[in-house]
């Protein structure tokens, strides 16, 4: 038997690979499957099943694509209605692949189908859980994303995610190993360690949702500090529970190299958003005007979505050459399969063209330490927990995953600052602040790490973010 963990960092996301004798078993495949593929050919195991923990809200599944080039079924867990053809499970069935067994643990709360996979090995141990959104290491799945089924609220789905723990995976051995779906950084869950693969008994010891007194404690905790859900989380359980284009399809529409006059002549007829995945650095100096900044060396996707929203928004890129087939990769595991095409010779070849440039004010730690004083207005675009934790003396918390709230509301005609924790988040904001003509702002290059580091600007006493998430 061998258990594979596939972890994507951008997303957060492990999907999970296991062989026993000859067959396989892939649960919660990405949506580009050439990764799994290779691996079955590698191998030589046939692939006997594709499981699913439930409908994901935070990323497109390739579960689809897998299913019709491997001929494998794909298994839910039980309540579950997609609209294509698959099993549907019946809690606590048996399926064998090789010479192991998964046993389907139905554990419903984060969504009502999710489930629980439980491994049992060649002599018939108990081994390990691959446990969805259900349990997280540090947290539990949020039980606020499936409000819309029947009269449900986010606390009767908390209370069912108690039940759910309590009856299934609290009983099980301490020894048991927890796959769960997502880590750090996702935004399934608040409160996530950084490590990707734990023991159960350590979370009954560690996880502080699995810690509570009594289930109206446990409901108080889940859902206290939870932030609302981005909005593209909605339109990605509808393509996984309804379908979508094939991959292969949506990589060979995209990649489509435009010069600048073409890349011009598809902007103003298709009215696709203009997405630059350089850094920041690059970006800040030069860009097209209106185009937006979401770098591909970092959150790409999850902010993408964020941003953006809607997973039909048309596309155009533009991006460092060669990194073209992976932006169109990274954005179609979150639902946006409208790229248009690309800037063919990435930002130079609009530059060669001497057409229209624009740029971002962009200055130092040290500079905004010379300029700052008492009437500064300062804006930091980080998350809550991460300005509670510390921050510049009487700066404004404005999350960047709300910005087109808080945007609107800005005076220009007073200057302000605005930073996040490295540069990344607030060159997003600064090229959608510039792009709303929004232009009277200096954003600050390293963000509040560098701020912290002249010693020079007052910042707030340090709290110790876990404390702010619970």
């Amino acid at each position: 038997m061998k258990i594979e963990q596939i972890y994507t960092g951008c997303l957060a996301q492990g999907a999970y690979y296991i062989t026993s004798d000859g067959e396989a078993a892939i649960i919660d495949p990405l949506r580009e499957i050439s990764p799994y593929l290779d691996r079955l050919n590698r191998d030589f195991v046939k692939l006997k099943y594709i499981f699913e923990t439930h409908f994901h809200a935070d990323f497109v599944s390739g579960h689809l694509d897998l299913s019709k080039k491997s001929g494998a079924p794909i298994v839910f867990g039980p309540s579950a209605k997609p609209d294509f053809e698959a099993i549907i499970a019946t809690d606590e069935q048996i399926f064998e692949i090789g010479k192991i067994k998964i046993k389907v643990l139905h554990t419903p709360g984060h969504t009502l189908e999710s489930s629980t996979y439980l491994l049992i090995d060649e002599n018939g141990k108990e081994t390990a859980i691959f446990s969805g959104d259900t349990l997280f290491l540090g947290d539990v799945g949020r039980p606020d994303l499936a409000q819309k089924v029947g009269h449900l609220t986010q606390e009767d789905l908390a209370g069912i995610l108690y039940d759910s723990l309590q009856t299934k995976i609290m009983p099980l051995a301490d020894d048991i190993i927890v796959y769960p779906a997502h880590g750090a950084g996702s935004a399934c869950g608040k409160n996530m360690q950084k490590e990707t693969v734990d023991t159960l008994g350590n979370q009954k010891k560690t996880n502080y949702a699995l810690n509570q007194p009594n289930k109206e404690a446990f409901v108080e905790a889940v859902l206290d500090g939870l932030s609302a859900p981005p909005k593209y989380f909605g339109m990605n359980v509808a393509m996984n529970k309804g379908g979508y284009e094939s991959f292969e399809n949506v990589m060979n529409k995209g990649n489509t190299a435009l010069s600048a006059d073409n890349f011009e002549t598809a902007a103003e007829e298709t009215g696709a958003v203009i997405l630059d995945t350089r850094n920041a650095a690059e970006f800040q100096k030069s860009y097209i005007p209106n185009a937006i900044n979401i770098g591909l060396k970092g959150d790409f996707a999850p902010w993408v979505g964020a941003m953006i929203a809607d997973v039909k928004q048309p596309i155009l890129l533009i991006t460092e050459i060669g990194e073209e087939e992976e932006a169109i990769t990274r954005l179609s595991r979150v639902g946006f399969d409208g790229v248009v095409g690309y800037l063919d010779g990435g930002f130079e070849t609009w530059k060669n063209s001497g057409k229209e440039e624009d740029e971002i004010n962009r200055i130092s730690a040290e500079e905004f330490n010379e300029e700052f004083n008492e009437n500064s207005i300062v804006i930091d675009v980080r998350k809550p927990a991460e300005y509670e934790a510390e921050h510049v003396d009487e700066a404004y918390s404005k999350p960047l995953d709300a910005i087109a709230d808080w945007a609107g509301t800005l005076d220009d005609t007073k200057h302000f600052y605005i930073h996040c924790a490295g540069g990344y988040r607030s060159m997003i904001a600064a090229s959608i602040l510039n792009a709303r003509g929004i232009r009277n702002f200096s954003e600050i290059e390293g963000g509040f790490k560098a701020i912290a580091e002249t010693g020079k600007v007052p910042v707030s006493n340090f709290v110790c973010q876990s404390k702010t998430l619970k």
